[in-house]
Order: structure tokens, then sequence, then C-alpha cells
């Protein structure tokens, strides 16, 4: 489907997809990110003031994101196609001082924006960037989008064992006071990696670091449910190749159909040269196992194959509308049209509606199409 800054909140959540990071200190960043759009199928952009600037270039980095939503508006202002629409775009801020300046300086070049990101989120600041947003709501103008805001989880308190639980129930108590302010709650692994010391390979997921994997299942826990409806977004991907066209493993006479080859997960990776996409491609399918939608990524190399990852399968697709058509009653359990698993309705209730909402957004593959189709220039290079 079709969606913008002005889509509802709950589909909207869902679309931020692969979100480029993209420090503002960069020159021509309004350029790269317009191309990327067009080229590259961005959809979702954030401008950092935050870890990717030098605290030396704190304001020239503030300077340098108004001018680049300027030269933005510039640019979308040419287009001969009126129904393009720039990507989601959002600003990290550093704090809440900084983000109240940007919403006054930015004036009308806010409706470019969907929102901020709010890093090393707690309950100590949390409230004070929460209720910015909902200020600028208040008074926006009719007719005009919404701002969000995306609380990124990733300071000690959250991290530690012994402050754990009081400080995300703490912060999810914050966040329903908030609820329509919030799009989506993100994880930032690398400063919980930080904290021991610790940063891992291309060839290994954040669920294989001990600590980090025990952190996120806690927030998976707390912010996963499915009653309260918040959507969790992935962790960085920090690795990209210097040279060459990474590429699948698949080959032509293994090709899999909507999932995995037959030898599984580890038959997916190259086993001499796990490069960084699979590592990308291996812990997305992770995250997806988890209920998590989405991504942050640092490279453009990153956003098809994690755009790609998140479009539903056919067997997932006709699975989730059959028990969608089962909820009158007068069913329990039916037997899948693949013949290889039972559908049971109101405990798989939950999972498929999220199949649905996810088949709008990233579409649905044909019965005979896996993901690697969609990467054409990954799919069968280097095998």
């Amino acid at each position: 489907m079709h969606f913008n800054r002005s889509t509802g909140k709950d589909l909207l959540a869902h679309a931020v997809g692969a979100a480029l990071y993209m420090p503002a200190t960069r020159p021509q960043a309004a350029e790269s990110i317009w191309e990327l759009k067009k080229n590259e199928g961005l959809i979702a952009a954030i401008l950092d003031l935050e870890d990717a600037v030098g605290d030396l270039e704190a304001a020239e980095a503030e300077e340098r994101a108004i001018l680049h939503l300027a030269r933005l508006a510039e640019l979308a202002e040419r287009e001969e196609d009126p129904g393009a629409d720039l990507p989601l775009l959002f600003i990290r801020v550093r704090n809440p001082r900084q983000l109240r300046r940007l919403i006054r300086r930015l004036d009308s070049l806010i409706l470019l924006l969907t929102g901020f990101v709010f890093p090393k989120f707690t309950v100590e600041d949390g409230g004070e960037y929460l209720e910015a947003v909902a200020d600028y709501n208040r008074s926006r103008l009719a007719g005009t989008p919404p701002l969000y805001g995306m609380p990124i989880l990733e300071s000690k308190e959250i991290l530690y064992r012994e402050s754990r639980l009081g400080s995300l129930l703490s912060v999810r108590e914050l966040l329903s006071a908030y609820r329509e302010e919030v799009l989506n709650v993100r994880i930032g692994a690398t400063d919980f990696s930080s904290a021991f010391g610790l940063r891992r390979s291309a060839g290994t997921s954040i669920y294989e670091l001990a600590p980090i994997r025990d952190c996120i299942s806690d927030i998976i826990n707390l912010f996963g449910r499915a009653e309260d409806g918040y959507v969790i977004s992935g962790p960085v991907w920090e690795y990209f190749a210097s040279r060459g066209g990474p590429g699948l493993r698949f080959r032509p006479d293994e090709q899999p159909l909507g999932g995995l080859p037959p030898q599984g997960l580890a038959g997916a990776l190259r086993p001499n040269r796990l490069n960084t996409l699979n590592g990308l491609i291996r812990e997305t399918l992770l995250d997806k196992e988890n209920g998590i939608v989405g991504k942050t990524v640092i490279h453009p190399s990153h956003l098809k194959p994690v755009q790609a990852l998140y479009a539903v399968t056919h067997e997932e697709y006709i699975d989730a509308k059959g028990i969608m058509e089962s909820t009158d009653g007068s069913l329990g359990v039916f037997k899948s049209m693949y013949h290889n698993k039972m559908n049971e309705i109101k405990p798989h209730l939950n999972w498929a509606r999220r199949i649905l909402i996810r088949s709008q957004i990233y579409g649905v593959l044909h019965e005979e199409q896996h993901f690697s189709g969609l990467l054409p220039e990954y799919a069968y290079a280097h095998v």
C-alpha cells in the first residue's frame, strides 16, 4: 500500500523498516537521501545529532540538519511527479532542550518530519522529550500530520540486571501516558555492548552476546505483548562490504520456497566466506522471529536486504488469512493449505494480525519466490 507521514500510526509504526542513520554533518546529505529514495527504495532516514557527531561538531550539526531539510523541501518541490513523497524523516537529538529548540527553529520545515529519536531514553528525561512532542501536537494546525517520538532503550540502567526490571517498568508506565506520541521502541545494542567492552563480529548476531541477549529478551517481554501494541525495532547492524558484491549462498539447484533452504539457517550462510550481508540477514531473521519489525542501518547496501526480509511469504499470508477468516467460532483448528502444520484460531490470532499488517507494508511473495529473488544484484553473486 501507499503510505507517508500522514498515514495512521498503527500502520506507520510498522513501515519505518530499514531506517538509515546519517550524521547531520555529512555534506550533501539531502541529495543522498533524495537519490536513495528514488533509486534504492529508502523508506526512513534519521539525521543524527548525537553519537555520530563529535561534541565539538554539535552546533554545526544542528545548523546543517536545518539546511538539509530546507534542501529536501526544495528537491521535493521540483519533483515532476506530484505523488512522490519524501522518505519518513527523523532527527535524533541530544537532549530535550535541543528538541524544543529545533521544533521552534524549524518553523514550517517541521512538516517534512515524521518525528524525533530520543537516545539513551530513561524516565529521568523521557517525560521532557515526550511532552515537547505532545505540546507540538496540541498546537499544530488542523490537517497537518502529527509528530512522533522513537525512544531508544540503551542506557546502563536498562542493561544492568539489578536495575533493569524497575527501569523498564518505569519506562513502560511513562510511554503509556504518551501512547499517541510513541511511534516505536528502538533497541540500542551498540551502547549496551559498550558497557561490557563488547563488539559483535560480522559473523555473530547480537543474540549471541549473552548479556545483551538477556536484556533484549526482557525488552520484548515488557513491550512486545500483543495487547499493548508497541512496535519494537531491531538494533543497528554496523558492518558493510568494502569492495565487491556480497553474495548469498543459495544456488539455483537449491532454491528455497518462502523460507530457508532445506538445510536450514546454517546452510543459508556461505561456509567459507561468512560476509557482512550474510551476518545482516542472519540477525534480521532472528529479529523477525522474535517479533521485531524493522532495523537501524548505517549503509545503503543494507536497505534492500532488510526490506526484502520483511516481505511476507505466501505460506505465512495464506495461513494468517485463513485464521482471520475463521474467527466466527465455527472452527477451532484447521490444517494449513501447505499441509505442514496446524493453525489454531485463538492461539495464532495475534500472530495472524501482525502478518497481515506486515503484508500491507512489505507485500507478499509469490508462492515460488524466496526473499533473495527481490535482490537480483546479490542473489547468485560469487557463488
